[in-house]
């Protein structure tokens, strides 16, 4: 693409598709518009970095669609003082967005292809406020809690009590629920030490996450 042809596509990207899925928050929409989304894509689908659907990554990963990650972004709605954790750094995209919004990232991303990639992306950019680190994150990850916003980027069929647990008082944790074809966001407030309050946001599908926990089954 020419500059202008990616200036063209960044608007269209959030006039029609980020804004008429709702999200009006203009901190969410001047951060989108302020993050390079195709320096984040593989070469290969540099071309789509706006397109609206879940771009391949590396090892049967996927980057979500745009107007997802702002979705999750305006729902959680990371403040300057806060501490994100993200399970899944996949391209290292959304985790610059969030740094951009709070102030320290910590994002856990199993493969270390994609997180080497992912580092060299968001040194490119100078976004220092995260710390990325190699592990499994689908049931919580201990080491810097309690998080006042956990962003979870892969599908899960249940949500992981760790994760929960890994919340301080008011914190958000963003995860989509379910197993195809009926998945859900999921909003969930850390109301006190002992109590959670969930909202279902809306209908969406996603790829899952790697080792989430299997979903209960009922035996007859």
């Amino acid at each position: 693409m020419t500059q202008i042809d990616t200036d063209k596509a960044r608007f269209n990207m959030i006039e029609q598709q980020i804004r008429p899925w709702d999200v009006l928050d203009q901190r969410v929409l001047d951060t989108v518009a302020r993050v390079p989304r195709e320096d984040f894509v593989p070469p290969a689908y540099r071309n789509l970095a706006f397109a609206d659907f879940g771009i391949p990554l590396d090892h049967g990963q996927t980057m979500m669609p745009p107007r997802l990650e702002a979705r999750l972004l305006q729902s959680l709605d990371p403040r300057p003082f806060e501490l994100v954790l993200e399970v899944g750094t996949g391209s290292g995209y959304l985790t610059a967005l969030l740094a951009s919004l709070a102030k320290h990232v910590y994002s856990v991303e199993i493969d270390s292809d994609l997180l080497q990639a992912a580092a060299g992306h968001l040194s490119e950019h100078g976004i220092h406020n995260v710390t990325l680190e190699q592990g499994d994150g689908a049931d919580g990850w201990d080491a810097h809690a309690p998080y006042d916003v956990i962003a979870v980027t892969g599908s899960v069929p249940q949500v992981p009590d760790g994760l929960r647990q890994n919340l301080r008082v008011g914190g958000r944790l963003f995860v989509v629920v379910g197993e195809p074809p009926v998945m859900a966001a999921r909003l969930i407030t850390r109301v006190t030490e002992a109590a959670f309050a969930s909202q279902d946001l809306f209908e969406t599908e996603l790829a899952p996450l790697m080792h989430a926990a299997p979903p209960q089954r009922f035996v007859f």
